[in-house]
């Protein structure tokens, strides 16, 4: 073989080989593109498939009409997710139940229905081309879907429902039935299992000493301390705070590095305000409960004046803050009455 070749005897092999090195690599088919989805879903524990740019591309807007499926987008951003408003992490945990219970009932060979989510960070062209502005938001695009914009988005208010809400939009979209969402019980069977053993094993002893009553329950400390407690979560609103979900302090208007703690306003009531009128009601409780219950047992005249003389101070000046903070909050003033034939 001659180890030096006339460069014009490579020319035609090069020729040759030149329609096949530049042909470019044929388009996925859609069966093609209907294997790759069914490998992603097998490979994710609840069946979600994360998407990007590039599947976007490879899977909808370059993936030749009408598909062989459909998908169901959940809208994501990792910067978000510690914005309690939006409740985008509960959110994503209800998007993947959903997608749990529909491929629990529908296996992947019967259901051409995927679940996908998208993350802001990584995908930002793909929410330019669906038109998301805002978040939390859901997507079903459909088989014949070209264009992304023309596909279907779930009103924000059924967001509120978690994935039952989720589930009426699927089966509303695609006809499909979801039925109940599997939710994982609570407590695992082998938690279970410990609980019963555990009470196996202590029961013997834990009926000696209820026979004795010699137990947390007896004991007298511990209901008058939950004792205290209902009645100071009762006169502080604590409830209202839970219910309308207040906080505790809100930032100054004025002065951004100082916080207010009393807001003016009936409309208006924070937790911190709250808890200094319970902490206030709460302090009264006990001294009327010290005077009638304890006071009484005591033998010295002395010390019984001197006590009831301190109560009385002290509840009077918490009632007075009392009035005073309803004064200020609400505008109206409440005032003694004193009769006539005494001005």
């Amino acid at each position: 073989m001659d180890p030096n070749p006339n460069p014009l005897t490579i020319i035609p092999i090069l020729l040759l080989l030149t329609p096949t090195l530049a042909s470019p690599s044929p388009s996925p088919s859609p069966s093609d593109l209907l294997s790759e989805l069914e490998t992603l879903r097998s490979s994710s524990d609840s069946g979600v498939i994360h998407l990007d740019d590039r599947s976007v591309a490879h899977f909808i807007t370059s993936a030749p009409t009408p598909r062989p499926y459909a998908l169901l987008v959940f809208f994501d951003a990792a910067q978000l997710r510690s914005k309690p408003d939006l409740h985008l992490p509960e959110l994503r945990s209800e998007f993947a139940l959903l997608s749990h219970s529909f491929h629990t009932r529908h296996p992947s060979p019967d259901s051409p229905l995927f679940f996908a989510d998208l993350e802001f960070g990584e995908s930002q062209s793909s929410f330019s081309l669906f038109g998301v502005s805002s978040l939390p938001h859901l997507r079903f695009i459909a088989p014949d879907v070209a264009s992304l914009r023309n596909s279907v988005a779930m009103d924000q208010s059924g967001f509120a429902r978690l994935a039952e809400s989720m589930a009426e939009f699927v089966e509303s979209s695609t006809g499909l039935p979801v039925g109940p969402i599997l939710r994982p019980p609570p407590i695992s069977a082998k938690q279970i299992g410990f609980l019963l053993l555990t009470l196996l094993v202590s029961a013997p002893f834990v009926i000696k000493r209820v026979l004795r009553g010699d137990t947390l329950v007896h004991d007298v400390r511990l209901w008058m301390g939950l004792s205290v407690f209902v009645y100071f979560f009762s006169v502080s609103g604590t409830m209202h705070n839970i219910i309308r979900k207040m906080p505790m302090v809100l930032p100054d208007r004025n002065s951004p590095g100082r916080l207010v703690f009393f807001y003016q306003g009936s409309g208006m009531q924070l937790g911190a305000e709250g808890f200094a009128v319970g902490f206030l009601y709460t302090t009264v409780g006990l001294l009327l409960a010290t005077v009638t219950h304890v006071l009484v047992r005591v033998r010295n005249r002395t010390v019984q004046n001197t006590v009831m003389a301190m109560a009385m101070v002290v509840g009077y000046w918490a009632v007075a803050k009392v009035i005073y903070l309803d004064n200020w909050k609400t505008g109206y003033s409440i005032h003694a009455f004193w009769p006539n034939r005494w001005k």
